[in-house]
């Protein structure tokens, strides 16, 4: 079919002003040609949606697989809650049927032969465990595991390339071609009752006449410049739809490599959207509706938002005041870089963040990467200067909310939005930060407070923080609001805070979120890294930044309290023995372990169930070399790397503990980072590489069997430095070119603290 409808034999084609006009053979191959084209249309249209029905019947054929693996998990006993307790199962238990799965898989008639066991409660039980099956097949989420790759899921995968790569190819072509499809239908029958002598002969005469106008129509319409590219058009989309699916194999390394394009497939596919009202924070609908309509420009937003992350924008555009309250992982920051965006094309000029120290860096560096405004730091020996350009330029000013309190905004200045982050730490009405925001507050239109911390179980801190905002509305707030649960609270003060969970609008794959927290080096540890590059000590540089009162030990410590305050576990993972001692003793009651390389394999195993079956918050602190390689801790949804490493495949294998098959939450990856450090550096020299380090770790054998085979040094054929040990020769030479020091010879390295 596509070689005719790409091309002609020679004299078949007839142009516009020779269409044929009776009977006879140019007619005739006129009319088959046209017949053909119209044929391969109507391949084309159908197409995406013949190959979304396969995909959804391969996708339902995993759902149903992994909705009796589940059956076959549940206890016998729990029939019993669908019936009110009146089914008597003592006989079934007794003949060996152990789980729900095993006696719907034995059936009535196998059941009912079981001493004991009548035909009416075989009927019962073969009924209640249908109806469990039903509603547990109806709950599943499909989650395609590269590890496992099963056929059924292949199957799948396959279903969902055939299905995209259809739609891909006929999308851009589908009002074109329903287009010509209906001219061609207007005018096909009588045109082939015009290329045949005998049809034409039996005709009556307005019928006669009526078929060569339509001959005449159809060899214009073919013969038109532009039907030559539609045909070409035509041709190549239906040899894209052609194409067999690929092997398993190759099937799976696609997925790998495109998993963001699967997994859209797949939640289109299983109607796995999140859902809407979850998405807009269970507001009421009025409100929503307003919030829908609030325009947002983001032309000037260099990132693509998620549904629910514009949704956020707008809510902070249009309540003016208000709480953002999303789960860690959702993208606060986002949105409220959204809100600024969309204020600056409409002309306003100035914006002012107030952050932790700890989240300072962090804030410069999103503004900075994921939009067009500039960020200036309002702390630290160039305040003023920072301060001076601001107000010049406008952008978005980031400040601490101790330096708030002595911060003069130049006159002239109209602060369009003012986003205070962590906005918890202004609870306390008599603390001076507290004062310094509310006075703020009060001086700005537009303000928008971040918390990732859940409100409806701190109601008094909570009226403390709207009371800033919105009096009236605080007034309102009683006790008896957070005994509402978490959709009941939401609504109840909507007006002025929108919350969403990770489970409410990540119903996908469970991702992996990763977050660069960035951090900036002072007092002791900025003391102790000089030190440290100064003696040539690689080693000790990558500790320096947890000497006394470290930033990074404050931000470790802040991102495990949010976590535990949402009832997430952690694992942080970190190289060195004296930083995982510092961490433990910063943690206090919330740490778990250390897991070291000393522990013997058996109590590595009993130290994960013990923070597996732990009740409430924990985090397992470990080093990454023995904690990461081996061990499943799916429990855990939060992941804080203490330092960069050298080997990607040990961070990745330390994430893939948590992010994993029987994962069933979004895994949040948090790598701290110092700025102007060896931290930086490390990563500049890791990015050069890291399209050879995919070539190597992603699906091999090598990182399946042996992750630490692959070495910053395995790469020195195409790298600058030619061994590990050169490379940190080289950032030692910068960093103390950087600073200031002596150009001496440092010395070796000292072996990592194990």
């Amino acid at each position: 079919m596509d070689s005719q409808i790409g091309a002609e034999a020679p004299g078949t084609q007839p142009a516009p002003d020779q269409s044929p006009t009776g009977p006879g053979a140019a007619a005739r191959a006129l009319a088959t040609q046209a017949r053909t084209f119209r044929t391969g249309i109507s391949d084309a249209l159908t197409a995406p949606e013949v190959r979304r029905k396969a995909a959804r019947r391969a996708f339902d054929v995993v759902r149903d697989d992994i909705g009796r693996q589940q059956l076959a998990e549940i206890p016998l006993a729990r029939l019993k809650e669908t019936t009110q307790g009146r089914l008597r199962l003592a006989a079934i238990g007794k003949a060996g049927y152990r789980t729900v799965g095993q006696a719907a898989a034995a059936g009535q008639l196998r059941l009912q032969q079981i001493p004991g066991v009548g035909p009416q409660t075989a009927a019962q039980v073969i009924a209640a465990a249908r109806q469990l099956e039903a509603a547990m097949i109806h709950s599943v989420r499909v989650r395609l595991d590269p590890d496992a790759r099963t056929a059924a899921q292949a199957q799948l995968l396959g279903a969902l390339s055939a299905y995209g790569a259809a739609e891909l190819a006929v999308s851009p072509l589908r009002d074109d071609l329903s287009e010509t499809a209906a001219s061609l239908d207007a005018i096909l029958a009588d045109a082939s009752r015009a290329s045949s002598h005998l049809r034409l002969f039996f005709a009556r005469r307005r019928k006669r006449e009526a078929a060569r106008d339509a001959l005449a129509q159809l060899g214009t319409l073919m013969g038109a410049p532009a039907m030559s590219g539609s045909r070409d058009r035509l041709a190549s989309a239906l040899s894209v739809i052609g194409q067999p699916v690929p092997g398993a194999n190759e099937i799976w390394k696609d997925y790998e490599s495109r998993a963001a394009a699967y997994n859209g497939l797949l939640i289109e596919i299983g109607e796995l959207s999140p859902d809407i009202d979850a998405g807009q924070g269970f507001v009421p609908g009025d409100l929503a509706q307003r919030v829908r309509e609030h325009p947002l420009d983001l032309s000037l937003l260099d990132i693509s938002l998620r549904g629910y992350q514009a949704f956020g924008a707008k809510f902070a555009l249009t309540q003016r005041k208000a709480i953002l309250g999303d789960e860690m992982g959702l993208g606060k920051t986002i949105e409220a870089l959204a809100a600024m965006c969309h204020l600056r094309v409409e002309g306003h000029r100035h914006f002012l963040v107030i952050a932790p120290a700890s989240v300072l860096v962090n804030w410069a560096h999103e503004i900075e990467r994921h939009s067009q405004l500039r960020a200036y730091r309002l702390h630290g020996p160039d305040k003023a200067r920072n301060l001076h350009a601001w107000a010049r330029s406008g952008g978005v000013a980031v400040t601490t909310y101790d330096a708030l309190r002595s911060l003069a905004v130049p006159a002239g200045v109209d602060i369009a939005l003012l986003v205070v982050d962590e906005a918890h730490y202004a609870k306390n009405p008599a603390a001076a930060r507290t004062k310094a925001v509310v006075h703020w507050v009060s001086r700005t239109g537009r303000v928008l407070f971040l918390t990732g911390t859940p409100m409806e179980n701190r109601v008094e801190e909570f009226r403390t923080l709207v009371g800033h905002l919105r009096p009236e509305l605080a007034a309102r707030i009683g006790a008896i609001d957070g005994l509402l649960g978490p959709v009941g609270f939401r609504k109840a003060v909507a007006a002025v805070y929108l919350r969403r969970n990770q489970s409410d609008v990540l119903a996908e794959l469970p991702p992996r979120i990763e977050t660069e927290d960035w951090v900036t080096l002072s007092g002791p540890a900025l003391a102790a890294y000089r030190e440290a590059v100064a003696a040539g000590n690689f080693m000790a540089m990558r500790r320096a930044a947890y000497a006394t009162d470290s930033a990074k030990l404050t931000r470790l410590t802040e991102i495990a309290g949010e976590a535990a305050a949402n009832g997430r576990k952690v694992v942080v993972f970190s190289y060195f023995l004296d930083v995982i001692r510092a961490t433990v003793a910063a943690l206090g009651d919330l740490a778990l372990g250390p897991l070291t390389g000393s522990l013997p394999p058996a109590a590595r195993q009993a130290l994960v169930d013990e923070f597996t079956a732990s009740p409430g918050p924990a985090v397992l602190v470990s080093q990454i070399q023995a904690g990461g390689v081996g061990l499943n801790i799916q429990a855990a949804s939060v992941v804080i790397l203490t330092e960069p490493q050298w080997k990607p495949t040990t961070e990745e294998q330390a994430i893939a503990r948590c992010h994993r098959m029987g994962q069933v939450r979004p895994v949040d990856v948090h790598r701290l980072l110092a700025e102007d450090s060896v931290d930086q550096r490390m990563l500049e020299v890791l990015a050069v590489k890291a399209s050879l380090f995919d070539e190597y770790v992603r699906r091999s054998e090598l990182k399946e069997h042996s992750p630490d085979a692959v070495d910053i040094s395995d790469l020195g054929a195409v790298q600058e430095a030619a061994t590990q040990a050169e490379a940190e020769r080289r950032i030692v030479e910068m960093e103390r070119k950087r600073l200031g020091l002596n150009t001496e010879r440092p010395k070796e390295p000292e072996a990592a603290d194990l």
